[in-house]
């Protein structure tokens, strides 16, 4: 059985692992895209997209190994997107790695900085932000971009389009859809004031602390609070959102019950905790919200 939990949130099927100081990996098969390696499940090798958050062990362990199986099994090289200041010290690991195996492992380490677009296919982008955590920390939005045309020329013909073509008027626009979202480790900050982030259809954000008494913790380490999460909530009124990153000590069902006390019954119905995982035999909602029947995981 894999250790991996797995959610259907709208459209895309959400697969995953978090827990504080453990291990994180967020997995969408759809996009062909992976939030954080974390230590490499075999899930992953398949994903020919690997976004790094941040470089903190428990998220990024699984590199080398991510892409030396890749390697293995005769699949093309993976790509691993990064903050481009990680860029140079992951090569250099890899550098080691071939040093300690005999021979170089394929792969390309892609350094980017906030809000510069990596195309992952033709209609599709993700693109990086900055989060508050450290300071090689990004979050990623996947975008699907869209030719739309222009309000103004949707009562054209055919021939009357083609015309204005020909004069060089441009009648059609790109409109972007933000499909997912992942915040890695951050704590609240101006991350959340991108349209783009705002109108995403699914956040992935983690919510490290619960305990009241835990707030200057989650201050001093740049995590989120789950005080913190109303704002949250009400900066992304559409979006599914999915918790991650709870320690292993946090009982789920307490966590839920608090959850709600600060964001409410009604934002209650949009929010799921990754490592909720249903109980064997149970589908899973198809629409990604937690039953209230399923019981702590943890």
């Amino acid at each position: 059985m894999s250790r991996l939990v797995t959610h259907q949130v709208g459209n895309l099927r959400i697969e995953g692992f978090s827990l504080a100081g453990e291990e994180t990996v967020l997995i969408v098969p759809e996009l062909n895209v992976c939030f954080d390696p974390g230590r490499a499940p075999r899930e992953i090798i398949a994903i020919d997209n690997v976004c790094l958050t941040h470089g903190h062990m428990d998220h990024a362990a699984g590199i080398a190994y991510y892409l030396s199986q890749r390697n293995f099994v005769g699949i093309a090289a993976g790509r691993v997107i990064v903050h481009r200041d990680l860029a140079q010290p992951i090569q250099r690991l890899m550098a080691v790695w071939a040093d300690i195996e005999g021979h170089p492992t394929p792969g390309e380490v892609v350094g980017v900085q906030p809000l510069e677009d990596v195309p992952l296919r033709r209609d599709l982008v993700v693109r990086p932000f900055s989060v508050n955590h450290d300071r090689c920390s990004l979050g990623f939005s996947v975008i699907e971009r869209r030719h739309k045309l222009k309000a103004e020329y949707s009562g054209k013909t055919g021939p009357e389009l083609v015309a204005l073509k020909r004069q060089g008027v441009t009648i059609d626009e790109w409109r972007e859809i933000t499909l997912v979202t992942c915040s890695g480790d951050t704590a609240l900050g101006r991350w959340l004031e991108h349209a783009f982030v705002r109108h995403t259809e699914v956040l992935l954000v983690e919510c490290t602390f619960i305990d009241e008494d835990h707030v200057d913790r989650a201050r001093g380490g740049r995590h989120i609070h789950v005080r913190d999460l109303s704002k949250i909530v009400d900066a992304v009124p559409d979006a599914r959102i999915v918790l991650t990153h709870l320690s292993r000590r946090t009982d789920l069902r307490r966590a839920k019950e608090v959850v709600q006390r600060f964001v409410g019954k009604s934002a209650m119905e949009r929010i799921l905790f990754l490592m909720d995982r249903p109980p064997k035999g149970r589908p899973q909602p198809r629409d990604g919200a937690a039953s209230r029947e399923t019981p702590v995981s943890q």
